[in-house]
């Protein structure tokens, strides 16, 4: 990859239902550019990754949210599948830590569902975005603009759709991290 993320630390936050494809391959991406990544979660211990509606493999968390900051780390990606967003969003400590990247102008990687937690946050209201189709009318009413494509880039927040999105996803995930801040950003 182009750029270089030599001495950065990426939070990847999850919980129980994830799609698991969203975690791994931004993970071995992100990690392969030369960042450290941490799975946060508001449960400790394993956590259960999801093939579309089948149980697929479990992951150990580094990480408990309520232990965390987002001054700890350079930027957070925030995996899709169904349960795990609507989980996140219930949790305060996970709305807070996604709320405060946006306050320190951090960038953040969502991708299908992952936008619900974005919503909860109220950290969507006037960006471009782009999700799994079933969060369009949600987004459009926390105050978005919700577009079909695979991968959006606003102000350091990149969205992308589905799984087949992952490869511009990753890229685009990757090159904000490197940049870094971005003072446009706003909670």
């Amino acid at each position: 990859m182009s750029h270089t993320l030599n001495g950065k630390r990426i939070a990847f936050l999850a919980t129980d239902g994830f799609e698991q494809i969203e975690l791994t391959q931004p993970w071995n991406e992100i990690k392969a550019a030369g960042a450290a990544v941490v799975l946060v979660s508001p449960k400790s211990g394993l956590i259960q990754g999801m093939n579309h509606d089948e149980k697929a493999d479990q992951f150990k968390v580094d990480e408990l949210v309520g232990s965390v900051s987002a001054e700890d780390f350079d930027g957070l990606v925030l995996p899709g599948g169904v349960a795990n967003p609507d989980s996140l969003r219930m949790c305060e400590d996970s709305v807070s830590f996604v709320r405060d990247f946006f306050k320190q102008h951090k960038p953040v990687a969502a991708i299908c569902h992952g936008p619900w937690t974005l919503i909860e946050a109220d950290v969507v209201r006037g960006r471009k975005v782009t999700s799994w189709p079933s969060l369009k009318t949600d987004l459009i009413n926390a105050g978005a603009e919700w577009v079909d494509q695979a991968c959006v880039v606003d102000e350091g927040l990149v969205t992308s759709r589905k799984p087949d999105d992952l490869k511009a996803f990753c890229e685009k995930a990757v090159e904000e991290f490197a940049e870094g801040k971005h003072a446009q950003q706003t909670a």
